[in-house]
């Protein structure tokens, strides 16, 4: 296996990208909401939501203490706003756990909602200093290039981890930024479409460089297409909800000209369901 980590931690010491949860005593509470807005949303529209919050919730406990409600208006169009239940649910257990701590242990941070194998090691890791394989989606883009000579990588797997703990070096902080860096070579440079393999620091050390950049071809699942689709709906009805007064509005009166009702329907049955909206009375509304 070719040793990626010099070349990873010289390459984004010069180059890394400033990121708040990257800056000096950003603290676990920022990391952890960030990886939650993160999930699939782009950096740029994470950061300036990502400053409101805590600016509003500084801490887990002043998250815990205020409504579900307002956790999901104050995420806003940031998408997939269950992240926002989630969030609030595991801000509400580490008051009641860990004395409103956010815990280190990767174990206890799998325990909380919302939070997956990915969230809790890149905690314990961004946030503790811990020495754990990170694995997102732009990190096994460059271990199947640089390591496997595939094009794209496979279907996620704990392949990955183990693939990337072999790259870590011992040494505590620089397991950190290979980690970190691995990530952000995956996003500016060892990219999906249009990789700039020329100002990669791996370009040397690439498998599939070497092997002259075959098409190995692409089975990961694709994302269905957002117009038109269910999350369209979802989100159409939630934005409702958070313009309306007192965040409530008649069910009878809700996207009354919707192209497809029982698509708009559909919708409705789902955030009740997911607990982003209740209904009672003939009104919808907002989580209390």
């Amino acid at each position: 296996m070719p040793d990626l980590a010099p070349p990873l931690v010289e390459w984004y010491s010069a180059n890394a990208r400033d990121l708040p949860w990257r800056r000096p005593g950003f603290g676990a509470w920022g990391v952890l909401v960030s990886e939650f807005m993160l999930q699939q949303t782009p950096v740029t529209r994470v950061i300036p939501h990502l400053e409101a919050w805590l600016q509003r919730w500084p801490a887990p406990a002043d998250l815990a203490a205020a409504a579900p409600a307002d956790a999901v208006r104050q995420w806003a169009n940031l998408g997939y706003p269950r992240r926002a239940l989630w969030l609030h649910r595991a801000a509400v257990e580490i008051r009641d756990r860990h004395g409103g701590i956010v815990p280190r242990d990767v174990d206890e941070l799998l325990a909380l909602t919302g939070i997956g194998d990915y969230t809790a090691r890149a905690v314990a890791v961004f946030a503790y200093g811990d020495r754990h394989p990170v694995v997102d989606t732009n990190t096994r883009r460059v271990l199947a290039r640089a390591i496997e000579g595939r094009s794209q990588p496979g279907p996620p797997s704990r392949r990955d981890l183990e693939t990337m703990a072999a790259i870590l070096p011992d040494e505590l902080d620089t397991a950190a930024v290979v980690n970190a860096a691995a990530m952000e070579l995956g996003a500016v440079i060892c990219t999906a479409r249009t990789p700039r393999c020329d100002a990669c620091p791996l370009r040397d050390r690439c498998t599939w460089r070497a092997a002259g950049y075959p098409d190995t071809g692409d089975d990961r699942r694709k994302q269905a297409r957002y117009e038109g689709s269910d999350r369209q709906a979802r989100g159409a009805v939630l934005k409702t909800l958070r313009d309306a007064a007192a965040h409530a509005i008649p069910l009878a009166e809700m996207l009354p000209d919707w192209p497809d009702p029982l698509q708009r329907d559909r919708a409705i049955d789902s955030l009740i369901a997911d607990g982003l909206a209740e209904a009672s009375d003939g009104l919808l509304r907002l989580p209390l």
